[in-house]
């Protein structure tokens, strides 16, 4: 049953609509940009902030500027005396931040790379109380001009995808950054059914969805459907590696299946029982992203 709040806002966007369908599209793409709130919402997650604490303190704290704002990244060196370290760019999903990655960035440092972070806008210690794919992809350029290349992104959920999308060049003012390889753990494989979705429960009429989705267009020079990050997978034919739990609950298997349809470039790595979240700090998981990052240098050394 839809809470009393979700009721009022379909009343108040079904009367904007009778007098404009766009205004209503607007309305509801400026609702469904809200990111959550920061705050840890149950001791869970307060002690998975303080446990993450002796890592995050290990980073050089960077601000990193783009056009309409500023965001948090957080750099971590690679252990003294690695050899052929990689650089890696790992961003966080929607309604968390870089802390919670925690686990991952020990592991991957101890792997032997330079770890760079980012807080996506509206999250974590960067500004703001809203988030969309065109500001995440910017926030991916700022940091590749700043940092320069890097070898590696690995990104989860709405991460995996933003950095699918600026690998693919969709944001049409912002440059392509491809690196030589992908990681996507958790990821959606395209923004259709997000749209779709959140339509729906607010049961917007036809033309006010179209309106909706429309936004995207007016912000990335691109529309929705464009913002298929399995097909850009793709195209680019860079070696990339899918993550995903079958029993993810906010993010289907399907869509890991449709990312491992998409071309041979792709394999595919099932962490079933470890649902959408807690696959991130799992040592198998972070094992495993090490494997692939450092296939080659490991077969040069046999």
């Amino acid at each position: 049953m839809a809470s009393f709040a979700i009721k009022v806002i379909r009343h108040a966007l079904k009367g904007v609509a009778a007098l404009s369908p766009e205004a209503a599209g607007s309305l509801a793409f400026n609702l469904f940009s809200v990111t959550p709130g920061r705050k840890p919402k149950n001791a869970k997650e307060k002690a998975a902030l303080a446990a993450a604490e002796p890592v995050i303190a290990k980073a050089r704290p960077v601000t990193l500027s783009y056009a309409g704002g500023w965001v948090l990244a957080r750099q971590f060196a690679a252990p003294h005396g690695a050899a052929n370290a990689k650089r890696i760019l790992l961003v966080h999903g929607w309604g968390s931040r870089s802390d919670y990655l925690a686990a991952m960035i020990d592991g991957l440092v101890k792997g032997g790379a330079e770890v760079v972070t980012l807080d996506w806008p509206g999250h974590g210690g960067s500004p703001g109380r809203t988030l969309t794919m065109p500001a995440a992809v910017r926030a991916i350029d700022a940091a590749w001009r700043h940092f320069g290349n890097f070898d590696v992104c690995v990104g989860h959920s709405f991460g995996g995808a933003s950095l699918a999308c600026a690998a693919g060049g969709i944001v049409c003012d912002v440059r392509s950054h491809v690196a030589k390889k992908l990681v996507l753990i958790g990821a959606p494989s395209e923004m259709t059914w997000l749209f779709k979705g959140f339509g729906k429960v607010l049961r917007l009429a036809p033309k006010t969805q179209a309106a909706f989705e429309g936004v995207v267009e007016r912000l990335s020079g691109r529309r929705l459907e464009e913002f298929d990050a399995a097909r850009i997978i793709g195209v680019l034919a860079v070696p990339t590696l899918i993550i995903h739990a079958e029993d993810d609950k906010e993010v289907a298997a399907d869509h890991a299946r449709r990312y491992a349809a998409a071309g041979q470039n792709v394999e595919i790595h099932w962490a079933n029982g470890l649902g959408h979240r807690r696959i991130v700090s799992a040592a198998p998981v972070i094992a495993r992203i090490n494997a692939f990052i450092h296939a080659e240098d490991q077969k040069a050394a046999a």
